[in-house]
């Protein structure tokens, strides 16, 4: 946008700017941190991107939740089973596996109420793979 009003665009990546910010963090001190980092004439500027390249880092960064979400999601399951006493390894594929064999087992000792919740999770957890 500044672009195509004849501005001359530079960023600069956070880290390179923090150690010139003297005092707590406002808008006021940030200003002035940029300023003094601008003014350097060593300062490392940051391209820019383009909308494309805004398009996929966004889906990896999508991408890298959804896996942290399923990461937790198994690992919430896997702790919960683990006090009824049904223990699956760690590789998801093992937890999977496991999961269908514990809803059928009638006499695992599992409750009516834990079940459903079982299976839930699972459905979450499915739905995360996908």
């Amino acid at each position: 946008m500044l672009q195509a009003r004849g501005y001359t665009v530079k960023l600069i990546a956070p880290q390179f700017v923090k150690p010139y910010v003297k005092s707590n963090k406002n808008d006021a001190n940030d200003a002035e941190a940029i300023c003094e980092a601008m003014s350097r004439p060593s300062m490392r500027f940051v391209a820019i991107k383009t909308v494309e390249q805004q398009d996929i880092q966004a889906v990896h960064r999508v991408r890298s939740g959804l896996m942290d979400q399923r990461k937790a999601k198994a690992n919430q399951l896997r702790g919960l089973a683990s006090e009824f006493g049904l223990v699956a390894p760690k590789e998801l594929l093992h937890l999977r596996s496991a999961i269908p064999r514990w809803l059928e087992d009638q006499e695992n000792g599992l409750t009516e109420r834990f079940r459903r919740l079982l299976h839930g999770l699972w459905r979450d957890l499915k739905a995360l793979d996908e």
